[in-house]
């Protein structure tokens, strides 16, 4: 008899059982995980803006695209990672589990020291090739060195929690990250207001407090989780295995790569409109949408540990509806939040970049209310994507994001220069659509549900 699934169910049953309340189970510990990890950023934009002032707010908004292509990168990783351990723990197979997560210690070390040493050698150049104005590069270049060379904390805590969800459990990290962003608040204010350390202070702010959030996770799988805990013996090397990690790892990260390294572009276009206040509206109202993106980005990840899990126990049927049920969800969500987003704009814009001024208000609320209807495409998208990836797909998700780095570069050289912030807010959108038929072709005409397989009952 299967144990009823709560809202504080430890670990959930994606194998059996109702699939959109337990896919819905399993996602409130992952959306309330990703608004406290989007919380350390908007603490440090939120008290830098209203303690330093608009140029301190333009200089860390000038640089937000690199801080999400590194952290993009290891977030992808280790997702990716998970991924294979997912499938493992479908199967049942305890030790293939177990060398899956050795394996993926080993590659996401090596990978983090060597981001780590490329990030901190080339971050300098990078600011210039993306034109952060000249009044602003030194504290743009202070706050995103530090996150740059600290990027194994972050690694490590992207690891462990998604471990942990490839196994049912989104709810212990949500606790460990709960703590951690009280902490990172508390540190802003105390670094940044107190101690006077500019914004210094919020990159290390946000560095001790993921530190905290990955040693506890660590603690926690070391004593409670001995599934996810590999001997010496399951480090020895696989073949098959690690040509599956990597591939499955490096895909997804190399797809977070390619699509922040299209905001990268993206970024650059902004910076070259020469506008402080231009670019403080696009920092804050990005903020405000990637907090309401949350739900889906959310939604997504769950999908992704769904598909796996039941690609591993050949569950073919319950991944076609499971898809199908989370496509009608995410469009009456969608709806929700854009009418939110429609009606409090320009107060939201206000809170975040603690400024009257006009041009941040309204340049800033104007993204949001053509971004905000856009939001089910983009939900969807998010979904098709990481399904794609759990049935073990890697190079389709990588023509996505290419298709998106394409487009981005596109209108940077071309719509930018002629209609200013006006092609920034459109160009997403644009994006959004191309890539969700892209996909939603790919995913529905695999051979997993066209095929025979597809027809059988599993």
């Amino acid at each position: 008899m299967n144990r009823k699934q709560t809202l504080l169910t430890t670990d959930v049953n994606m194998l059996e059982g109702p699939i959109l309340r337990n896919l819905i189970i399993f996602t409130i510990p992952i959306l309330i995980s990703y608004l406290f990890q989007q919380l350390y950023n908007t603490a440090d934009i939120a008290i830098v803006g209203n303690t330093l002032g608009t140029k301190s707010l333009a200089a860390v908004g000038s640089v937000n695209a690199v801080f999400d292509l590194l952290i993009g990168f290891s977030l992808g990783l280790g997702n990716g990672l998970s991924i294979v351990a997912a499938r493992a723990f479908g199967t049942g197979d305890r030790e293939l589990l177990k060398r899956a997560v050795a394996g993926s210690l080993v590659i996401g070390i090596g990978a983090s020291i060597c981001l780590t040493v490329l990030a901190a050698i080339c971050m300098r150049p990078l600011l210039v090739l993306i034109k952060v104005p000249a009044d602003l590069m030194d504290e743009a270049y202070r706050y995103i060195f530090i996150i740059s060379v600290c990027l194994a904390v972050m690694f490590a805590y992207n690891l462990c929690a998604g471990l942990l969800r490839a196994i049912g459990n989104s709810l212990v990290p949500l606790a460990f990250l709960i703590f951690s962003s009280l902490l990172n608040i508390g540190l802003d204010l105390l670094l940044i207001t107190r101690l006077g350390m500019g914004v210094e202070g919020a990159a290390i702010a946000t560095v001790i407090a993921q530190g905290v959030s990955a040693v506890l996770c660590v603690i926690y799988i070391l004593r409670k989780t001995g599934i996810l805990v590999p001997a010496r013996k399951h480090f020895s090397v696989d073949k098959d295995l690690y040509l599956d990690l990597f591939g499955q790892g490096f895909s997804m990260a190399f797809m977070f790569s390619i699509v922040n390294f299209g905001s990268v572009i993206l970024q650059s276009g902004i910076n070259g409109l020469a506008d402080s206040y231009i670019i403080a509206a696009h920092t804050a109202a990005r903020k405000l949408f990637m907090f309401f993106n949350i739900p889906f980005i959310s939604l997504s990840m769950a999908v992704a540990t769904f598909v796996s899990q039941n690609k591993g126990a050949n569950q073919v049927e319950r991944i076609r509806r499971c898809m199908k049920e989370t496509y009608i969800f995410t469009v009456f969500l969608s709806a929700v939040v854009a009418l939110i987003m429609l009606v409090f704009a320009k107060g939201m814009v206000r809170m975040i970049s603690g400024t009257d001024n006009e041009t941040v208000l309204i340049n800033g609320s104007l993204y949001l209310k053509v971004v905000a209807p856009n939001y089910a495409v983009l939900g969807i998208l998010l979904e098709t994507r990481n399904a794609l990836q759990g049935i073990g797909k890697k190079i389709v998700p990588l023509i996505s994001s290419t298709i998106e780095l394409v487009m981005k570069i596109l209108f940077v050289m071309v719509f930018i220069p002629r209609f200013a912030y006006m092609a920034v807010i459109a160009c997403e959108p644009v994006i959004w659509v191309v890539m969700t038929a892209q996909l939603l072709y790919s995913f529905w005409r695999d051979e997993l549900f066209c095929g025979k397989q597809s027809r059988k009952k599993l």
